[in-house]
């Protein structure tokens, strides 16, 4: 299995931006998200992930503005942030773009899912936002819930395997605890996930280092279903470029 890396474009308020964790939701933009979209292009990148950050978090939307941006784009786009109805759903997948990402506050409507899933096979890929949480008697919980949001949808592991059964073509993984944190990727999670299913998995959070980047390309080369990983703090922050990284990638093993 290839190994791509999709460097993110998160957008809020019409600017690239990357949400800091914290209770206050704070965001440090970084321009235009065409001009970032673009410059990751030229940069080698096979995919972007173009993220509504607004509609993520249930504030807004930034739909047009995606829509332009992927039509000036040669390569794939993987499209994220509040996708939970026909509506959404129909107005991401008209833009263009090569997948779309369902929502993990989706996962309230299982029925509705399973329908997308049947009717749009590999162009629809699943948020899975993990809270890796310990319970009252000390035992290591993995819960489902959208980031700016606190209601749980369910256990991680049961949600794979129903989705697994309706046919989901691809997962996408966070632990929501590690997102732009550059603290590096929860590795342990992501052997966890691709033992639970056969369904490809992308990996996103937390990356702050080639090496990081490397461990994980080593992970998929030893025949693991992990597809790629997503990418965005650690290049806004200049901590690598993107021809740096995938040139580590394309010498991984």
């Amino acid at each position: 299995m290839t190994f791509t890396l999709l460097p993110a474009v998160d957008v809020a308020g019409g600017q690239a931006a990357r949400l800091i964790p914290g209770e206050d939701g704070t965001e440090v933009t970084y321009g235009v998200p065409r001009d970032a979209a673009l410059a990751w292009q030229a940069g080698g990148a096979e995919w972007i992930h173009l993220v509504d950050l607004d509609a993520a978090l249930a504030r807004g939307s930034n739909a047009e503005l995606l829509m332009s941006v992927i039509g000036e784009l040669d390569i794939k786009v993987e499209w994220s942030g509040g996708i939970i109805d026909d509506s959404s759903l129909e107005r991401a997948l008209s833009s263009g773009c090569a997948r779309v990402n369902l929502s993990t506050a989706a996962l309230a409507d299982p029925e509705w899912c399973a329908r997308a899933i049947a009717t749009h096979g590999d162009r629809i890929a699943v948020s899975l936002d993990v809270h890796v949480v310990e319970d009252s008697d000390g035992l290591v919980q993995h819960r489902l819930a959208p980031r700016g949001g606190s209601r749980d949808r369910g256990d991680l592991w049961e949600t794979i395997a129903q989705l697994d059964r309706d046919g989901c073509a691809r997962y996408v993984v966070t632990d929501v605890s590690q997102d732009g944190t550059l603290r590096g990727p929860n590795v342990d999670l992501y052997k966890k996930v691709t033992r639970a299913t056969a369904t490809p998995v992308i990996a996103s959070g937390g990356i702050s280092a080639i090496e990081d980047l490397v461990v994980l390309a080593r992970f998929a080369a030893s025949g693991a279903n992990l597809e790629g990983t997503i990418v965005g703090t650690a290049l806004y922050a200049g901590r690598f470029t993107l021809p740096e990284a995938l040139e580590a990638i394309r010498h991984t093993a």
